[in-house]
C-alpha cells in the first residue's frame, strides 16, 4: 500500500464515521487549546516584561554617579583614613561634564547620557512651585521611549552650544500651560528664562497594555522641564559637575567589557582616586530576567502537564474507538489481506487513522485557542499572542498521543488471520 492510498483512506473512514471522529478528536481539541493558551499566556507574560525592561533602558546599563563607595574605610585608624580620604578629595575634581564627554567620545556603546538636576521655583498665581528642571541630552528620551507629541527635541546646536531652550513634559504642560499655546514660547523658573521648543507625549510604554512598569518615576519624568546639558553644567554650577552619567552596552556579552573600560578612563581622569561609583542596572536586571525565567519555565511545566492529562483522556479515546473499529473493519481486513495487503500495509492503515484523527484534532485546538488567545487580549487590553514554540508544542504532544494510541489497535489489527476475518460475522 503507498502512503498516499493509506492517508486517503484513513481520511475517507474518518468521513464516513463523522460523529464519532468529531467525540474521538474532542479530548485532543481540548487538551491542545489548553497547552497553546496556556503556553501563550506565560511566553506573552515573559516577552511583555523583557520588553518593558528594554524599553526603559534597565537592559546591559550602568550609571555612574559620584561617590566614594569604593574607598576603603575599613581596618587601621578611622580616624586617618578620614584624613586621608579627605586630602585626596581636595586634589581630585568631581564627576563633571568633561568626563562625560571622555566617556562619549572613547567608548562603544548603544545609548548614553548625562543629568543635572535641580529644583527651580515657579510663580503661579500667588503660589510658589518647586519645579524640577533636568538638564541631559536627546538619548535620555530615545532611551526612556519618550515621544515628542508637539514641537520637537533639542537641535545639535542647541545641544552643542547650550542654549536656553526647554522640552516640558506631558504632565507638567497638564498641572500649569493646559490648553495654551506654549511653543515658541518664553519659561522663566527661578533666575533662568528658556524658549519652549518641545512638548514630550504621554507614557506610552505603560498605556493600554494591562502591565504597568516603574510608574512613579516615569510620572516623575514627565513633569520635569528638561534642557540642554550644556547649558546645565555651565549654568547650574561652577564646577560642571553632573549628577549621573548613563550608559548603555550594545550586547550582554560587551556589557562588563564597556563597565570596565569607563572605570578605567575614569580613574586616569581622576588622579586614580575613585570618587564616583556604578549602579550596576545591567547585573540587577540581568538577576532579575533569570529569576523570571526560572518561574516561567516552572509555570510551564506545571501548565502544560495540568494540560496534558486532557490530551491523555483524547489519547485513551482515541485508544477505544480504534479498537471498536477494528471489530466493525473486521471483513475489510480480511478483503484486503486477500487481494495482497501485507500486515505493515494494514498496520500502516490504522496507525495513519490514528495519527491523522490527532493532527486533525490538534489543528482544530489551535483554532480555537487563537480565537481564545485573541479575544482575552482584546478584553484584557493585553499583547496575547500565538507563538510558535506553543504551536510546536501542541502538535507534537498530539502526535505522539495519537501514535500510542494507535499502536497497539494497529499491530492486533496487522496480526489478524484473514480466513477469520472475511468470515467473523457469518
Amino acid at each position: 500500500m503507498h502512503i498516499a492510498d493509506g492517508i486517503k483512506s484513513a481520511f475517507t473512514s474518518i468521513a464516513s464515521h463523522k460523529m464519532r471522529s468529531a467525540l474521538t478528536t474532542t479530548g485532543i481539541i481540548i487538551g491542545v487549546m489548553a497547552v497553546v493558551t496556556m503556553f501563550s499566556s506565560i511566553y506573552a507574560l515573559k516577552s511583555l516584561i523583557t520588553e518593558n525592561m528594554e524599553g526603559m533602558g534597565w537592559n546591559q546599563s550602568v550609571i555612574i554617579v559620584p561617590g566614594d563607595q569604593y574607598f576603603n574605610m575599613g581596618g587601621g585608624n578611622a580616624r586617618s583614613a578620614v584624613k586621608t580620604q579627605r586630602r585626596a578629595e581636595q586634589l581630585v575634581k568631581p564627576l563633571d561634564y568633561d568626563d562625560y564627554l571622555a566617556l562619549k567620545e572613547s567608548l562603544d556603546y548603544k545609548s548614553i547620557y548625562s543629568m543635572i538636576e535641580r529644583s527651580s521655583l515657579l510663580r503661579v498665581g500667588n503660589e510658589d512651585k518647586y519645579i524640577t528642571v533636568r538638564a541631559t541630552e536627546n538619548g535620555f528620551f530615545s532611551n526612556k521611549n519618550y515621544k515628542i507629541s508637539q514641537g520637537r527635541y533639542f537641535s545639535p546646536l542647541e545641544m552643542q552650544e547650550g542654549l536656553p531652550v526647554a522640552v516640558l513634559g506631558s504632565k507638567y504642560v497638564q498641572s500649569y500651560l493646559k490648553d495654551q499655546q506654549v511653543l515658541g514660547e518664553s519659561l522663566i523658573l527661578g533666575a533662568h528664562r528658556y524658549r519652549i521648543v518641545g512638548i514630550l507625549g504621554g507614557d506610552e510604554l505603560n498605556s493600554g497594555k494591562g502591565m504597568n512598569f516603574n510608574t512613579w518615576e516615569r510620572d516623575r519624568d514627565l513633569q520635569a522641564v528638561y534642557v540642554p546639558l550644556k547649558y546645565g553644567a555651565y549654568r547650574f554650577g561652577s564646577s560642571k559637575a553632573v549628577d549621573q552619567i548613563f550608559l548603555q552596552a550594545e550586547d550582554e556579552k560587551s556589557y562588563q567589557r564597556l563597565r570596565t573600560q569607563a572605570r578605567q578612563l575614569l580613574l586616569s581622569r581622576h588622579n586614580m582616586y575613585p570618587n564616583f561609583s556604578f549602579m550596576d542596572i545591567g547585573a540587577m536586571m540581568l538577576n532579575i530576567s533569570e529569576e523570571i525565567d526560572k518561574n516561567m519555565k516552572k509555570w510551564n511545566i506545571t501548565l502544560s502537564t495540568i494540560a496534558s492529562i486532557a490530551l491523555i483522556v483524547g489519547g485513551i479515546g482515541l485508544f477505544s474507538t480504534l479498537l471498536i473499529s477494528i471489530q466493525e473493519r473486521m471483513t475489510e481486513i480480511g478483503i484486503r489481506k486477500s487481494i495482497g495487503a501485507t500486515d505493515r500495509d494494514i498496520f500502516f492503515y490504522f496507525i495513519a487513522e490514528a495519527l491523522s484523527l490527532a493532527i486533525l484534532g490538534a489543528l482544530i485546538g489551535i483554532g480555537l485557542a487563537w480565537v481564545l488567545i485573541t479575544l482575552a487580549g482584546k478584553a484584557m487590553h493585553f499583547p496575547l499572542y500565538l507563538p510558535l514554540p506553543g504551536v510546536l508544542l501542541g502538535l507534537f504532544f498530539s502526535v505522539l498521543i495519537g501514535f500510542i494510541s494507535g499502536l497497539y489497535p494497529a499491530i492486533k489489527a496487522a496480526k489478524i488471520d484473514p480466513i477469520k476475518a472475511i468470515y467473523y460475522h457469518e
